[in-house]
């Protein structure tokens, strides 16, 4: 059995790979290392945000909202701009708007001047977030959930990693030579998505080439279905989990917890580590058997691990509890081939980008209401309510179709 098993992963890499598509796998995966791995250290800079901006937990949640909102809010216009001017353009633009955004974070010295850089650098890199789905889907038809699990993974690599390096930089010199740094690295990877993937991997016509009120109607027609309706529900209340948990999780390992910043940053860094195993992982068995069951058994870990962490005390417990939460890494492996799946060929990028504007707007909100919730004295509290949604998800699951 475990032979007949490395053979089917060795076949699965061998096709992923095949044809010369590796170099847009690994290029698409490099600019999403960056992407998400620096908006991820926005929570272990948080301390050091706190302090030199004179921030609350309330203003410290702001400051993550804002950035979240930005994300959410460009989903949309990403998803068109790529239907209709060619997804691998859209990536080298997004990567180029968010190295300018996220140095003017860099040099800026005033609040209010570091959440408008930050909304400029939320901006920017959601023109990635569609994109990259639509030409992995496009490229990679036959195991879209492996290419994009890769794709998920890097990203995690670069969520281990890039919190770590900008914790170190923030700790010897200062938070913003964290964020500068990254500068030239956005660069780079501009030039390599503009080499290796082509300026539109989808076919020439698109749904939304005019905006009339029968394009409208069509994209209306297609967001009313029942697997767009539930997958996105679900989407909603664990986006909402994850948006939370990863904005305060440094935070409540230092403040509560009472572990030093090293360490609670080792913590988090490790959490996104771990997602280099989960996602692809996951991603693979929601090739093999589908959303339905893959989704429970996912958020079943997760909710468990969520009331567990409140009554875990000492750093070997808390590790154990870390490696449990990282479960809800591989949610999106399952909800996002799902929700891409479930497009016609031509509205894929508006419709998941309408989707992803949707959710993430509204999973923006929390981690400010988390933090409110927090500075009142219910830090612990809100990882119950959190557990709760993960839970309401599962059930959500029993109305979701396979495709």
């Amino acid at each position: 059995m475990s032979r007949l098993l490395g053979l089917e992963r060795t076949s699965s890499a061998r096709d992923v790979l095949a044809d010369g598509r590796g170099k847009i796998l690994v290029a698409v995966a490099a600019g999403w290392f960056l992407s998400i791995g620096v908006r991820l250290a926005y929570p272990v800079l948080l301390p050091f945000l706190q302090s030199d901006l004179e921030l609350g937990l309330t203003g410290a949640g702001v400051l993550l909202s804002i950035l979240w909102l930005a994300y959410a809010l460009g989903q949309l216009p990403g998803g068109v701009l790529a239907d209709r001017l060619g997804e691998g353009n859209v990536l080298v633009v997004s990567t180029l708007v968010s190295a300018i955004a996220l140095g003017a974070v860099a040099i800026v010295d005033t609040a209010h001047l570091v959440f408008v850089a930050t909304a400029a650098f939320g901006l920017g890199t959601a023109l990635y977030g569609v994109a990259r789905y639509t030409i992995l889907s496009d490229v990679f038809p036959e195991n879209e959930g492996a290419a994009i699990g890769v794709t998920l993974a890097a990203g995690e690599v670069g969520n281990a990693v890039l919190p770590l390096v900008a914790g170190a930089i923030a700790a010897t010199l200062a938070w913003q030579y964290g964020f500068g740094l990254a500068v030239p690295a956005f660069g780079l990877a501009a030039l390599l998505l503009w080499r290796a993937v082509p300026g539109r991997t989808s076919g020439e016509t698109s749904a939304v080439d005019a905006i009339s009120n029968e394009t409208v109607r069509y994209v209306a027609s297609e967001l009313r279905r029942r697997p767009i309706v539930v997958v996105t529900a679900i989407q909603v209340l664990v986006y909402c989990v994850w948006q939370a948990f990863t904005g305060f999780y440094p935070t409540y390992l230092i403040e509560v917890k009472e572990l030093s910043p090293a360490v609670a940053t080792g913590l988090f860094s490790a959490f996104f580590a771990l997602g280099i195993v989960v996602q692809p992982l996951t991603g693979g068995v929601y090739d093999r058997i589908g959303a339905r069951r893959s989704l429970p058994v996912v958020l079943g870990i997760v909710a468990v691990a969520l009331v567990a962490l409140p009554f875990l005390e000492g750093f070997w417990p808390l590790v154990a509890g870390t490696i449990l939460l990282s479960s809800i890494l591989g949610y999106g492996t399952i909800t996002l081939p799902y929700m891409t799946a479930a497009f016609p060929q031509d509205m894929k990028g508006t419709g998941l980008g309408f989707l992803r504007t949707f959710y993430m707007t509204v999973g923006a909100a929390s981690p400010v209401l988390f933090g409110a919730f927090a500075e009142r004295g219910f830090f612990d509290q809100g990882y119950f309510v959190l557990a709760g949604f993960a839970i309401v998800a599962i059930v959500l699951t029993w109305w979701l179709p396979e495709l």
